[in-house]
C-alpha cells in the first residue's frame, strides 16, 4: 500500500526536515537563475550565444560531476555530503554580486559552474536518501512531494525572482539565494546521519575501490533493461526538452517582449512559472493517478502515451500569437509531463537496490543533464538561422519522440521475456 502525502509527512520528521530545505533552497537558487539570465541579456546585449554558454555552465557541469557524485555518496556519510555542498553554496551564491560589465562576466560563469558542480553532489545525496527517509510504501509520495515542491518553487520562485530582479536590482536576488542554503544546510543538519542509508552487513563490509564502484555503476546500468531504458528516454527527451531554456529567454525576453510591451525578466519569469505550476500540479495528482494506474495495470502504456501528448501540445505553443496563450500551452504540457515523470521515477526507483541507488540515479541524471546542457547551446546557435517559433515546434516534437522510444523498448524487452520463455518449454 502507498502512504498517502499527509501520512508521510505526519509520519516521518526526518523526511520533512530534507523536504523543507529543498524548498526553501529552491526558492533561492529560482532567484538566483531570473536574476542571472536577466543581468547576463543586459551585459551582453541580449546575446543568444551568451545566454547558450550560461545554460552550459549551469548544466554540463552537475552532468560531468554527477557519476561521480553518485559513487561518493554510495561510500561516505549522504548527510555530511549535503551539509558541505549547501555551505559551500552560501560563499559562491554571493560571487554574483561582483559582476558589473563584459569584464566580469566571467565571474557569473564560474559562480554558475560552482553552483551546480556542489549541486550534483547534494542532489546525489539527496535523491539516494529520500527512499530511506519515506520507507517502500512512501517512494511514490516522497516522490511526487520532492519534485512536486521543486516545481512549485520553479513557478513561485521565477514569478518573485522577475519581481525582486525588476523592482530591486538582480544583487537582492544573489543575497536571497545565500540565505536560503544557510537554512537548507540548519534542516539538513536534523536529521540524523543513520536515517539516510539502510543499516545492512553488506555496509559493514570491505569496499572495493572507487573507481571500481564507479565501473559497477556503469556495467549494472548497461546490463539492466529498464535502466539503461529510462536513461535512453532520457537523453532523447533532454534532445528536444534542452532547448526550453534558449526557447523561454527568447520567447519571452525578446519576442513577445518586444511585440506586447511586457517587461523582459517578467515575461521569462511568467513562462517559468507557467511551466513550474504545470509539472507541480502534475505531480500532486501523480498519488491518485498511480493507484488508478495499478488496479489496471496501465503504467507501461501510460508513460507513452503521455510523452507522446506532451510533446505534441509543447509543439503547437510555438504557433501561439500571445504571452498568455504561449503560457497556457506551456502549463498544460508540463501538467502532463508531471504526472509522467513521478510514475516512471517511481517505478525506477523501485527497481534500484539500495546499495548502488547513488550510483544509478546520478548516473541517469548526469546523462539527461549532459544532452540537455548541449541542446540548450545548440538551440541558441540555431537561432540564427531559424526563428524561436521553429525551435519551439522542434523542441515539443522531439520531446515527444521519447514516448515512440519507450514502446520500441517495451516491445523488445517483452518479445525477449516471450523467447526466453519459449526456450525454457
Amino acid at each position: 500500500m502507498n502512504l498517502t502525502y499527509g501520512q508521510l509527512l505526519k509520519g516521518s520528521r526526518n523526511f520533512r526536515n530534507l523536504l523543507i530545505g529543498q524548498f526553501v533552497s529552491e526558492l533561492g537558487n529560482w532567484f538566483n537563475f531570473i536574476a542571472v539570465l536577466g543581468l547576463v541579456r543586459l551585459v551582453s546585449n541580449a546575446s543568444p550565444e551568451a545566454a547558450g554558454v550560461l545554460f552550459v555552465c549551469r548544466l554540463l557541469p552537475f552532468a560531468l560531476f554527477s557519476p561521480i557524485a553518485g559513487t561518493f555518496v554510495d561510500r561516505f556519510s549522504r548527510r555530511t555530503v549535503m551539509l558541505a555542498s549547501d555551505l559551500s553554496r552560501v560563499g559562491i551564491a554571493l560571487l554574483f554580486l561582483f559582476v558589473t560589465g563584459t569584464e566580469t562576466l566571467w565571474i557569473a560563469y564560474l559562480g554558475t559552474i560552482l553552483l551546480s558542480t556542489f549541486g550534483a553532489f547534494f542532489e546525489g545525496a539527496k535523491n539516494a536518501a529520500t527512499p530511506n527517509l519515506t520507507g517502500k510504501e512512501g517512494i511514490l509520495a516522497g516522490t511526487a512531494l520532492m519534485f512536486s515542491t521543486r516545481f512549485l518553487l520553479m513557478a513561485i520562485g521565477s514569478a518573485l525572482g522577475g519581481w525582486a530582479s525588476a523592482a530591486f536590482g538582480y544583487q537582492a536576488a544573489f543575497v536571497i539565494n545565500a540565505a536560503s542554503f544557510l537554512i537548507s544546510a540548519y534542516c539538513v543538519w536534523l536529521i540524523p546521519d543513520e536515517a539516510v542509508r539502510e543499516n545492512t552487513t553488506a555496509d559493514k563490509s570491505p569496499r572495493e575501490s572507487f573507481v571500481t564502484e564507479l565501473k559497477e555503476g556503469f556495467r549494472y546500468t548497461i546490463g539492466n533493461h529498464f535502466a539503461l531504458t529510462i536513461i535512453l528516454m532520457n537523453g532523447v527527451w533532454a534532445l528536444g526538452g534542452g532547448a526550453i531554456n534558449i526557447v523561454f529567454e527568447r520567447m519571452g525576453g525578446v519576442v513577445f517582449a518586444e511585440r506586447e510591451a511586457w517587461n523582459a525578466d517578467i515575461a521569462v519569469a511568467m513562462l517559468w512559472t507557467a511551466s513550474g505550476f504545470g509539472l507541480f500540479v502534475g505531480m500532486i495528482i501523480a498519488h491518485r493517478v498511480s493507484t488508478y494506474l495499478d488496479a489496471k495495470d496501465l503504467n507501461k502504456p501510460f508513460i507513452g502515451w503521455t510523452l507522446i501528448v506532451h510533446g505534441i501540445l509543447f509543439a503547437i505553443a510555438g504557433f501561439m500569437p500571445s504571452l498568455w496563450l504561449f503560457a497556457v500551452f506551456a502549463f498544460v504540457s508540463r501538467v502532463i509531463v508531471g504526472v509522467e515523470y513521478a510514475v516512471q521515477e517511481t517505478l525506477f526507483q523501485h527497481s534500484l537496490p539500495d546499495y548502488i541507488r547513488g550510483r544509478i540515479s546520478t548516473l541517469e541524471r548526469g546523462a539527461e543533464i549532459t544532452i540537455f546542457s548541449l541542446s540548450s547551446y545548440l538551440a541558441s546557435l540555431s537561432l540564427y538561422q531559424i526563428s524561436p517559433q521553429t525551435l519551439t515546434i522542434i523542441s515539443g516534437l522531439t520531446s515527444a519522440g521519447t514516448g515512440i522510444l519507450w514502446f520500441v523498448r517495451m516491445r523488445r524487452r517483452s518479445l525477449s521475456i516471450n523467447s526466453n520463455a519459449e526456450v525454457l518449454l
